[in-house]
């Protein structure tokens, strides 16, 4: 149980736990590049040219797959560039070398302050043959979008299953990825946005887009992916005008919709910075210090930038799937429409939306209520009573919800996937605590994952799962290629429609995989009823985690109205 806690503490970390000109122009600066002909093409081999210079990779020997890191997109922004819009690189001095990680994101840590200022930069992996043209599959890693790294997922393992590359990107976080406060604004509308991470990973698409040719992927065949965080930042690149024609096709893991009001946002990051504000005595009480961060007074700009990364990376740090502890996403009418969701001018291409059937288990175990432990037998039914209903809202939330608000303003095809491997293993295993977990799709892709491989070893190594493996990655790599996950031998997948609202259930037992539509028949309504019909926990228990454990996450809209929970947002 110890190596359980552990694992868990620091899994928590990693999912987050704890002018009108809108232009792709707008955010290339003028630097001078290195120009490559519109025909460059892949040449097999670990040293490649962009249009800032060669790079030169690695073989992995073991996977037979080419790797190239840290590959710098954007200026590192610091300094005056800290809350600015992504600057071109500058060219590089020789051969850059791309053999070791890049720099991640400045971050809080199990171990601390992790990571710098200096971290826009990508990772490309691709098969090591002599195919040209292959479809790209671009990554946007997860953390609340205030932790986390392009580590989370790597493509040595499964390139060669998806004959495709796999692209996966660093980009700001916490309040240097997102910052809403009016004395930032430069009269920028992209960067006035407050937007800076979404900024960042428009970027690196334009930095695809010009250079993947060389890599031997096609510039015009890119899959937009996120895992939790980057599927939510998937799910806003389809609503933002900024994102238009950056990507064909769109995968979100774990993804739903979720948007922060600008406004309400601005008083969140007032109230959490204003400490700092009395500890540097700038103001001598924090309502003051709160107040004046709401200004655009030139000193608070001048006082914002002279705070060090480390500080800021520290605030906001315990969000666990609530918008109201760390708001970002903000409906800003520029970046992202002020209508949020409701807007009816998608980026419409084929989507791909994938939820667990126990997305909560986690975030249930890591509340403060359940503080790490279900052993009492007391604890252990209210665990299960916690995990069961907010796993269901949740999983509601990633598919279900997104494919109804979508439907009627989305031109092109959405396919929804339900994952509940780890449900019905007929013996007890080392998923049996935590289900289809949020992530449960991470090693079925990436063979050689350890985050969660170090707890899940044995149900991932059952015959069934390797059987599921190989149907998700086939699944993968038909819609990366033909903009359909259907193909020979596969089980159909039908698209998500309002007539016919159904969900294709991939998931397997010890020996087989299993794969069949199911129609989605609950909503988020008859879930609260069955939590009303609940008796399987004391009701003062029940009552208590209603309001303290479900209430205020991404996806408790209708359950805190319908129980009158207490707003989380600063009034």
């Amino acid at each position: 149980m110890k190596r359980v806690v552990k694992y868990l503490l620091a899994l928590m970390l990693a999912v987050g736990l704890v002018g009108s000109n809108v232009s792709a122009a707008s955010l290339n600066s003028t630097n001078e590049k290195t120009q490559v002909s519109s025909s460059q093409s892949y040449k097999k081999g670990i040293t490649q040219e962009t249009t800032y210079g060669n790079v030169k990779g690695y073989v992995n020997v073991e996977e037979n797959a080419l790797v190239w890191k840290g590959i710098p997109y954007a200026k590192a922004p610091v300094e005056d560039l800290r809350w600015k819009a992504p600057e071109d690189p500058a060219p590089f001095e020789g051969t850059f070398d791309a053999t070791k990680p890049g720099n991640i994101a400045i971050q809080s840590s199990a171990q601390g302050i992790i990571g710098s200022e200096d971290s826009l930069n990508i990772d490309i992996y691709r098969p090591n043959t002599n195919k040209k043209n292959l479809p790209v599959l671009f990554f946007i890693h997860g953390g609340n979008n205030q932790t986390g790294t392009a580590q989370e997922i790597t493509g040595e393992a499964f390139v060669n299953d998806l004959d495709a590359i796999f692209v996966s990107v660093n980009y700001r976080l916490g309040p240097l990825g997102f910052n809403p406060l009016p004395a930032l604004n430069t009269g920028n509308d992209l960067e006035d946005s407050g937007n800076y991470a979404l900024l960042d990973i428009a970027k690196s698409l334009d930095w695809v887009k010009e250079n993947i040719k060389s890599f031997g992927g096609n510039p015009n065949n890119v899959t937009i992916s996120g895992f939790s965080a980057g599927g939510r930042d998937v799910m806003a690149a389809l609503a933002s005008p900024i994102f238009e024609g950056k990507f064909q096709k769109a995968i979100a893991f774990s993804g739903g919709m979720t948007m922060a009001d600008q406004n309400d946002s601005v008083k969140v990051f007032a109230k959490a910075i204003a400490p700092l504000v009395v500890q540097d005595g700038k103001k001598s009480t924090e309502e003051e210090a709160y107040q004046w961060l709401q200004t655009d007074d030139e000193e608070v700009r001048k006082y914002l930038y002279s705070l060090s990364a480390e500080r800021l990376s520290r605030l906001m740090s315990n969000a666990a799937i609530r918008m109201s502890v760390f708001p970002h996403l903000y409906n800003d009418g520029v970046v992202l429409p002020k209508e949020k969701f409701d807007t009816k001018n998608y980026n419409s291409v084929p989507l791909i939306m994938l939820t667990g059937a126990s997305e909560f288990s986690f975030f249930a175990y890591g509340d403060p209520y359940f503080a790490g432990s279900v052993l009492d037998k007391t604890k252990y039914a209210e665990y299960v009573f916690a995990k069961k209903f907010g796993s269901k809202l949740y999983g509601l939330f990633n598919t279900q919800e997104s494919a109804e608000k979508m439907y009627d303003n989305y031109k092109a095809p959405i396919y929804t996937v339900e994952m509940p491997f780890g449900e019905e293993l007929t013996k007890t295993t080392d998923m049996s605590l935590f289900g289809s977990f949020h992530g449960v799709f991470v090693p079925l892709l990436d063979s050689n994952n350890k985050t969660y491989l170090s707890m899940m070893k044995e149900s991932y190594s059952l015959e069934g799962a390797k059987e599921l493996s190989s149907q998700f990655k086939e699944y993968l790599a038909n819609f990366l290629h033909k903009g359909t996950p259907n193909g020979k031998k596969l089980t159909e997948w039908n698209p998500w429609t309002k007539k016919k609202p159904a969900s294709l259930i991939l998931t397997a037992n010890e020996t087989n995989a299993i794969a069949k539509m199911s129609r989605v028949s609950t909503n988020k309504i008859d879930v609260i009823d069955e939590i009303e019909k609940d008796t399987s926990i004391s009701s003062e228990a029940k009552k208590k985690i209603i309001s303290e454990v479900l209430n205020g996450r991404w996806f408790s809209a209708e359950l805190d109205e319908y129980y009158g929970n207490k707003s989380l947002w600063v009034e």
